[in-house]
């Protein structure tokens, strides 16, 4: 049964995030405005604010391991539920993503994301939504950063398994920069449903550079293979047992 005072406490860290979602876009407005500058410091802002308050609130401390990715670099990371995102933008200097579309016409959410340089991609047709990808991640090359993409596409439970999607190593292919894999275990304590989040310690782990070169099926595979047992130990480190 689920302790009524946690479920209290869970709801309320979850209100405060969005209000401070809102407060924060208002008040570095102006500066993002004046330079992309601004728009980080807007988002380091906020992702700090979320860790604080998941420690006060919630009990749910993170932590950030491995070297954090600084130059023009891509990063391939599992994702299990928002809270990942928040450990990566509030580590990695410039970061910004491969989004879904729809996500630009957010109020104030999808101005921030454009200023700072993530790509919208639509999810139509494969050959298609490919082709516009490959356009728009060239076209997002004009500002500079860690550009974060989600393999399996989407959030994934833990214990639960999906198939890492090509699209990430045409983009690896495309930029010609090092990837590096992250892994997480963040699942556990803030999952993709519901309000309760649960006290521990959630670890975004930035893994080995992969060097640009090598062939997509290569690529794909390696990333699934570091990134996969990486996240797995993680989950098993914060005390979750897979089903069966």
């Amino acid at each position: 049964m689920t302790n009524p005072v946690r479920w209290l406490l869970s709801l309320l860290f979850i209100a405060q995030m969005y209000l401070a979602m809102l407060v924060l876009a208002v008040v570095y407005l102006v500066p993002a405005l004046v330079s992309r500058s601004g728009a980080w410091a807007g988002v380091h802002a906020y992702c700090r604010w979320v860790r604080f308050t998941a420690r006060i609130l919630v009990g749910l401390r993170s932590e950030i391991r491995g070297e954090v990715p600084q130059g023009e670099v891509l990063i391939a990371s599992k994702h299990q539920s928002f809270f990942d995102i928040i450990l990566i933008c509030s580590a990695v200097p410039r970061p910004k993503f491969i989004m879904k579309k729809e996500l630009k016409w957010a109020p104030l959410l999808g101005w921030y994301a454009l200023r700072i340089g993530c790509i919208p991609v639509d999810r139509g047709k494969k050959g298609r939504a490919i082709a516009e990808m490959k356009r728009a991640v060239a076209e997002g090359a004009k500002i500079p950063g860690q550009l974060i993409i989600y393999p399996q596409g989407t959030r994934v439970a833990p214990g639960a398994t999906l198939p890492y999607k090509v699209g990430t190593g045409i983009i690896y292919a495309q930029m010609n920069r090092p990837c590096v894999p992250a892994a997480t275990n963040v699942g556990v304590f803030w999952p993709r449903h519901g309000i309760l989040r649960k006290p521990g310690l959630a670890v975004v782990e930035f893994l080995p550079a992969i060097a640009p070169g090598r062939s997509i099926s290569e690529f794909m595979a390696e990333i699934e293979a570091v990134i996969e047992p990486a996240s797995d130990r993680l989950m098993q480190e914060a005390g979750f047992v897979a089903a069966g």
